[in-house]
């Protein structure tokens, strides 16, 4: 799969079609709500820019996993958030406007911390013979992320109504793109399938629920509001998994690297939902009065 051309040329563009209809979505005034709710934003992208990293490092370290898939589970921490984070946030009465703001800052935060944080494991984990972000790759990685969203904004500041018929498109493409590059992935390791869904599940499982949980209880602990908790619950733990697994199999050529956010594709749906239903009920029981006896 690695060589092939749907991977080198066709996932390159869709996912810059991705981007740019994430900044389709987009408006100055989503960046400059950070003055309005920085404590919000800064906490937010705090765990998700700082504290996530080291708990991906922790669990690699800890299930001693494959300097490959150790790479893989860096990278796709290191990945932003996306449209769909928004979309569970608003299922369960998150602040969408935040999550709004926070995509759109760390779609630009991406471009720096993506090639940082992967380059960081590839030297830690000993896979420099095999993998690499060179310079010209990190202006791919820049090229990808941030180059479309920057375009999107754009168009829609000029073509308000083109943006608003193409934002629903956009948003099913994503999707379609997401399940057959996860499968697809998938499928391109179908030799090693069954052991490296054994060795990276239990991680990526665990992973995607401490960063929900991170991003719920870390926002509830510095006093943000309950539907900016929940904001920031999705934000953390539902991942843009596609800028993942393009630099995975495109920048980086390499599937195995792309397995973990193959994986966390498939997991964070379920894992989310789950999560979602569950803090939704606590917080609506906890927020009923007891009846009169």
């Amino acid at each position: 799969m690695d060589d092939s051309p749907l991977i080198a040329i066709g996932l390159p563009i869709a996912l810059a079609i991705i981007m740019f209809g994430l900044g389709l979505s987009l408006t100055v005034r989503d960046f400059r709500r950070v003055a309005a709710s920085p404590r919000a934003v800064v906490v937010a992208l705090g765990l998700q820019v700082l504290v996530l990293p080291v708990i991906a490092f922790g669990l690699v370290t800890a299930f001693d996993l494959d300097p490959l898939l150790a790479v893989g589970v860096m990278l796709l921490a290191a990945s932003p958030g996306g449209t769909t984070a928004s979309l569970f946030s608003h299922l369960f009465r998150g602040d969408v406007a935040l999550n709004i703001t926070l995509t759109a800052v760390n779609s630009v935060l991406a471009a720096a911390t993506i090639p940082l944080i992967t380059n960081f494991a590839i030297g830690h984990f000993g896979a420099e013979g095999e993998l690499g972000l060179q310079f010209g790759k990190v202006l791919q990685v820049i090229a990808i992320v941030l180059v479309p969203v920057v375009l999107g904004m754009v168009v829609r500041s000029r073509a308000a109504s083109f943006a608003e018929r193409a934002d629903k498109p956009v948003r099913v493409f994503s999707i379609v793109v997401l399940v057959v590059v996860a499968v697809g992935a998938l499928l391109g390791e179908r030799e090693n399938i069954g052991d490296y869904v054994r060795d990276v599940g239990a991680v990526t499982g665990l992973f995607c629920l401490l960063s929900l949980t991170l991003g719920y209880f870390g926002a509830r602990v510095m006093r943000l509001s309950e539907g900016q908790s929940i904001a920031s619950s999705m934000e953390v733990g539902v991942h843009n998994t596609t800028v993942a697994l393009t630099i995975a199999l495109s920048v980086l050529d390499n599937t195995e690297v792309a397995v973990p956010s193959a994986v966390y594709s498939i997991m964070m749906y379920v894992l989310a939902t789950a999560f979602g239903v569950l803090i939704t009920r606590t917080h609506a029981k906890a927020a009923t009065p007891p009846a009169l006896t």
